[in-house]
């Protein structure tokens, strides 16, 4: 299906808006499909495919009973289990240690403030072992712009420290619905101004930078690239955008396939933008629609997508949209896994796997 075919339907906020007060179509206003129980995690039709170590991570966090996120308030929310509990959590039944400094020995963390776009934001800063001035990655956590933090994220930033042996500032962006779009897009380019200007202060070099981010933080990473390069800032030498969000349509065949997946499903999208955006209009944004922005100039990106997830065919739209636009980018889709496994490499194979990859990758440019 084309790109262009799916444009031509309902985009998230009008089906949002919909779901407000009409019966949406299809699954995701199935009752049944929106309220998935822990037994229903290992029975969904889209998680047939999940290989043993995401489907350990998977059993661990429906043991929590989370609730259905489109079901609750914000605040309700950010109190739910996420999926860096449950890997603490098999970590803790195969009876090996939790501390994320003994999960990726020679990293170390450091806690501080950075400039955001409207007062300081809370931000960790990772610094692998060794001598420096280190390449430093800007680097934004997921959750819809809505939940998650630094902590819930530690492991794919810490991780990337250790695989590019750069500097990794993970920064806390406002998010909403307490702040709405383009709280968190201004924030992080705040963030990445800052990081011109501090690099040298971290060790690190200003001139080598990179952004990098999952899901939401997949979305900012791009956005923020493309804003950079519109202000004339330092150009970062690489991006890094993991299962993004990259468009705003979700009837997608990855949605359509996906759409009672855990962690992630078509409601929970749904519900993110009620929360994130304040009219229609910002879902024409090219902040937030990426296969709409101007991307030429941008150096080059790579794309990480789980194939379990409803995000997935972003990836491939972005990726579409970058090579029409002259950029260079390589995307790789890791089979049987689900949304939000980047940072599960303590006990998910696949994850070490995309890890050393994102590292090999932004490495690769860092260097030069």
């Amino acid at each position: 299906m084309s790109l262009s075919l799916l444009r031509s339907k309902p985009t998230l906020l009008a089906l949002a808006l919909v779901g407000a007060g009409l019966a949406l179509t299809g699954c995701a206003r199935d009752p049944e499909k929106r309220s998935l129980g822990a037994e229903a995690v290992s029975n969904a039709k889209s998680m047939a495919r999940t290989d043993a170590d995401m489907q350990k991570v998977l059993n661990k966090y429906a043991s929590f009973d989370p609730k259905a996120v489109e079901k609750l308030t914000a605040q309700e929310a950010r109190k739910q289990p996420t999926i860096a509990d449950a890997v603490k959590g098999v970590l803790q039944d195969q009876g090996r240690p939790t501390q994320p400094e003994a999960l990726v020995p020679g990293v170390t963390s450091v806690d501080r403030a950075v400039d955001g776009a409207a007062g300081v934001l809370p931000a960790r800063i990772y610094t692998p072992e060794g001598q420096g001035p280190f390449p430093v990655i800007l680097y934004f956590h997921g959750g819809g712009w809505v939940f998650a933090d630094r902590n819930v994220y530690d492991g794919g930033a810490r991780g990337l420290a250790k695989q590019a042996n750069a500097i990794v500032v993970s920064v806390d962006y406002r998010q909403a619905p307490e702040y709405k779009f383009p709280a968190a897009h201004d924030d992080a380019l705040a963030a990445y101004r800052w990081v011109t200007t501090h690099a040298g202060s971290l060790n690190g070099d200003p001139q080598r930078l990179a952004l990098a981010g999952e899901s939401a933080g997949g979305n900012l990473a791009v956005a923020t690239a493309v804003a950079a390069h519109k202000a004339g800032l330092t150009a970062p030498k690489h991006v890094l955008s993991v299962y993004p969000v990259a468009q705003t349509n979700t009837h997608t065949p990855s949605y359509e396939q996906y759409d009672d997946a855990k962690p992630l499903n078509r409601p929970m999208m749904l519900w993110f933008v009620e929360q994130v955006t304040r009219s229609p209009a910002d879902l024409k944004d090219p902040r937030l629609d990426l296969t709409k922005a101007d991307l030429a100039g941008l150096p080059p990106v790579t794309i990480v997508n789980a194939e379990i997830d409803p995000l997935r065919d972003d990836g491939g739209f972005l990726e579409t949209a970058l090579r029409q636009a002259g950029v260079q980018v390589e995307r790789k889709v890791y089979p049987g896994v689900t949304h939000e496994f980047f940072g599960t490499a303590a006990v998910v194979q696949k994850a070490k796997d995309a890890q050393a990859y994102a590292g090999s990758r932004l490495k690769a440019d860092l260097g030069k």
